[in-house]
């Protein structure tokens, strides 16, 4: 048949629907299946249990697992078959997050091969790229022989395809028509040449990737390439490289090996994928050349930033589990950007960078690593709004919400590029500014982004002067329609459950910008510029004094969640008020009013505190926003009871987190879980498709910490404050190594005993003044 070659950086390609290849059955079961997680930068792996990555299967689950980078789906079959029958789990972990390990073994294969007697050890490791390496034992007293395949597929999909949004056209799906090899008729030589546009192409079984072959020079099967062109004409591969043994056949995108195995021999195959765009690696990690140099890369990263972290451990090893995987999350999480690394939100659907997100957790684990606080800081700072965008929802000085990198973004049918669709995102990142420089008198960093923060601030007050709270209203027509933490559909409803509707000022957001104006003042003062710290102050007197008036509802003794276009309250009783506690926005009496209704069976079910009360008529346990529970939720109250100085309520709550932790795997908080009662043998539900690392929930583990031992920086001024420090019942003893409060590190010991928590410094190395107030 006749082909069409395109010819993209010197290489000729076809596609792939101009020549169909054989199919390799998949045989996955269509139970759904539990997942494992790696990660490691951009990069990140969803797969079955088995390793696998299965094409045939259809809950949710399962149709969002793959190999991605910068949001396109680079892997989306990896299925391994022994005599075309799925091997059965013996067990397997992604406990180190970037290394996955699968033990596996035969079913009955016929009369030939007993089931379990051939054992089958699988290792990926992900180092920008896709590491696998098989070991195939066979444990049986006879030689066997058997077939062993891998079948790869790459559909190249957006993340935001796979999350529902729908396109109405797509790119190409390519083949590479690789040199074959011929001898030249006149000296016998080897010579190379391609198939070119117009000529006949033989059609054979093996994969058109390969030379084609011939009976003097069969086909080369070290490689294999999937490959696709966007809509913009980026061509987009995954590059599969196999090592250690060369497959005997490839059959479409199905590599296949004829093993021959005598009595306890054992035999290693394997491949290494490459994430390409336009022939370069689309991860910002460069890809060794082994598994084994992967895993030894991976390995001294994490030893590098484990050394420069502050080391937390109980004498609870149940709870040092959690703090354990919880530090192994933050390092996972660390992605990317603009040459500085900041937390990515989660995986799958949110790994990259978020304004929201990534703020809060660079806040919550400022005790834990005060850097990644700084390159967040920065790096938002360099994608700052410049200019009015309707379709961006961009504006001067504003904070992104969310910036994506996948084809979609590429051709603007989302408006991710940066979209800045948020609306506390930068009196967060002011706060946060602030924060850290209590945390490290980093009078450098504070300098550079002191005219960031004017921004900043200059775009709250824009955004303040038709109501005087700060308010979001959808501009994009492919934007969100709420723009707070709780940014889904249907979550900001009133009494009646009815949606509200209008440009919105939520409660909490007021909150941040008067934090944000409280606190930098403090830093307009010490910079001398005291115009600007008298003029927020007094600004920030004037909104506690106008929201407590506007936002307080007297029938209920609450606080609104919001209030709608007309200015009027939102009046459904909701977790939201609860970061305020901690902001000094409310008046002491109105503070306690909130911090004792969070607590009533409707809002805190045992485990939690609930988005929304169980007596709402748009409550719904499983609601995303609407009646589910969230970690970091919680752990933002929890801080605001401890601030009120009610901290038996503050341990119950984060005692409810730690113990739903516990009983999550991995001992891995969950970005959100549902909002069913905790009741005697129950254990939380989970919700469906939370996100698992996530960098709030992981950082509220470090935040309820923070609470129990109360730590208040002040570097700029060389001395640490230790208010009243109280663990919880379930934990006696706990330490903290190597932490860091400006230039000085210091160890600290803490130990429960009749109730009462005390506090020493076992070691010193600066000059640090440690002031313990009980």
């Amino acid at each position: 048949m006749t082909l069409e070659t395109i010819e993209i950086g010197g290489r000729q390609f076809i596609r792939a629907d101009q020549l169909p290849q054989p199919e390799w059955a998949c045989v996955l079961s269509e139970r759904p299946q539990a997942h494992l997680t790696l990660k490691d930068d951009d990069l990140f792996l969803l797969t079955d249990i088995l390793g696998n990555i299965g094409g045939c299967t259809g809950d949710d689950r399962s149709s969002s697992m793959g190999l991605y980078c910068g949001d396109t789906r680079f892997l989306s079959r990896l299925e391994l078959q022994i005599e075309g029958r799925s091997p059965t789990l013996l067990s397997s972990t992604a406990d180190k997050g970037f290394v996955l390990s699968v033990l596996c073994t035969n079913p009955t294969l016929g009369d030939r091969i007993k089931a379990e007697s051939i054992g089958i050890k699988r290792e990926l490791v992900i180092n920008g790229g896709l590491f696998e390496e098989i070991e195939i034992s066979n444990y049986s007293t006879n030689p066997v022989s058997f077939e062993l395949s891998l079948s790869f597929d790459a559909d190249f999909v957006d993340l935001f395809e796979i999350r529902g949004f729908n396109r109405e056209h797509k790119g190409h799906r390519l083949r590479l028509l690789a040199p074959f090899v011929e001898k030249n008729p006149d000296n016998g030589r080897e010579t190379e040449s391609h198939s070119e546009e117009g000529t006949e192409v033989e059609s054979f079984p093996t994969s058109s990737l390969l030379p084609r072959p011939s009976p003097d020079f069969p086909p080369l099967l070290s490689e294999l390439s999937l490959a696709y062109q966007g809509l913009d004409g980026v061509l987009i591969e995954s590059r599969i490289s196999f090592v250690d043994r060369q497959p005997d056949q490839l059959k479409g995108d199905t590599a296949v090996w004829q093993l021959d195995l005598q009595s306890h021999e054992t035999q290693r195959l394997g491949y290494r994928l490459q994430t390409l765009v336009n022939g370069r690696s689309a991860s910002t990690v460069n890809a060794p050349g082994t598994l084994m140099q992967a895993k030894a890369a991976e390995l001294m990263e994490e030893q590098t930033w484990h050394q420069q972290a502050t080391s937390i451990r109980s004498d609870k090893n149940t709870f040092n589990q959690i703090i354990e995987q919880a530090e192994q999350d933050i390092y996972l999480l660390r992605q990317s950007f603009n040459k500085g690394k900041a937390l990515s939100a989660g995986v799958p659907w949110f790994s990259t960078l978020f304004g929201r997100d990534s703020i809060i957790a660079a806040s919550q684990i400022l005790m834990l690593d005060p850097q990644i606080a700084r390159e967040t800081l920065k790096i938002l700072a360099h994608y700052q709004g410049k200019q009015e965008d309707e379709w961006r929802d961009e504006q001067p000085g504003k904070i992104l919400h969310e910036i994506r990198f996948g084809e979609m973004a590429r051709c603007q049918e989302i408006p991710h590029t940066p979209y800045y669709g948020t609306v506390d995102a930068t009196p967060l990142w002011l706060m946060l500014y602030a924060e850290y420089f209590a945390w490290t008198a980093d009078h450098e960093t504070l300098d550079q982004l002191w005219s960031n923060a004017l921004a900043a601030m200059d775009w709250i007050d824009r955004g303040r002067k038709q109501t005087g709270y700060l308010v979001y209203d959808r501009k994009s027509s492919r934007g969100l329609d709420n723009q707070g933490w709780k940014d889904s559909d249907d979550c900001i409803v009133n009494r009646q459950g009815h949606l509200a509707q209008g440009a919105i000022a939520l409660c909490e957001v007021q909150g941040y910008v008067y934090a944000a104006k409280i606190r930098l003042a403090q830093v307009a003062r010490m910079k001398k510029r005291i115009d600007l710290a008298d003029q927020w102050e007094e600004e920030a007197r004037d909104l506690k004094f106008r929201f407590n008036r506007d936002f307080w509802m007297e029938d209920q003794d609450y606080c609104a969640i919001a209030l709608d276009g007309d200015g009027k309250p939102v009046d459904s009783i909701s977790s939201n008020p609860g970061h305020c506690l901690n902001l000094g926005i409310f008046t002491p009496e109105k503070a306690y009013s909130v911090a004792e209704r969070l607590r009533a069976p409707d809002m805190f079910n045992g485990w939690g505190i609930r988005t929304l009360s169980s007596l709402s008529p748009a409550y719904n346990p499983m609601g995303y926003h609407v009646g589910s529970i969230w970690p970091h939720d919680n752990a933002l109250t929890a801080v605001g009871l401890r601030s009120l100085g009610l901290i038996d309520q503050a341990l119950e709550v984060a005692q409810g987190i730690l113990d739903m932790t516990h009983r999550q795997p991995y001992q891995r908080p969950p970005e959100l879980f549902c909002g069913f009662e905790r009741t005697d043998g129950s254990e939380p539900v989970q919700y469906p498709v939370a996100c698992s690392p996530q960098a709030w929930a992981t950082g509220s583990i470090f935040q309820l910490l923070q609470m129990m031992v109360n730590l208040v920086p002040d570097a700029p001024n060389n001395t640490l404050r230790i208010i009243d420090p109280a663990l919880p019942p379930s934990i006696n003893q706990l330490s903290l190594h190597n932490l860091r409060v400006g230039p000085t590190l210091l160890d600290l010991e803490f130990e429960r005993s009749n109730g009462t928590t005390a506090c020493r410094v076992s070691k010193k190395r600066g000059n640090l003044r440690v002031v313990i107030e009980a």
